[in-house]
């Protein structure tokens, strides 16, 4: 196996478990150059809030958005989107990225900015 192919089947490991529980889920993505996440519904057919380094907003705060401190303004941005939508409660979907680097700091920022998971 490949590198894609291991962390999609961490991936798909999470979700099964997240999707039996029926819980609203705060799933990351991270590529090299930018990193996106999403709060998807229960059912999983729909995006609550979303947010990422490719919006011009968040691009004048940061200039690279492949860093912790893009991640970070990321984290914060959808915290406070979610809450905007009525949700506190979440869980996390990795997406089969380690919990290291970026995605730590993004999962960190949104812990301050008030989601619960």
């Amino acid at each position: 196996m490949d590198k894609k192919e291991t962390r999609l089947r961490r991936a798909r490991k999470t979700r099964a478990k997240i999707a039996e529980l029926k819980a609203v889920r705060l799933t990351v993505f991270r590529s090299n150059c930018h990193i996106y996440a999403q709060v998807i519904s229960g059912c999983g057919s729909r995006v609550l809030a979303a947010a990422s380094t490719v919006e011009p907003d968040v691009r004048t705060q940061v200039g690279n958005g492949g860093n912790k401190a893009a991640a970070e303004v990321v984290g914060k941005l959808i915290a406070e989107r979610a809450k905007a939508a009525g949700i506190e409660q979440v869980a996390f979907d990795r997406s089969g990225f380690l919990f290291h680097g970026r995605v730590k700091a993004l999962a960190e920022a949104a812990r301050e900015g008030g989601l619960k998971f």
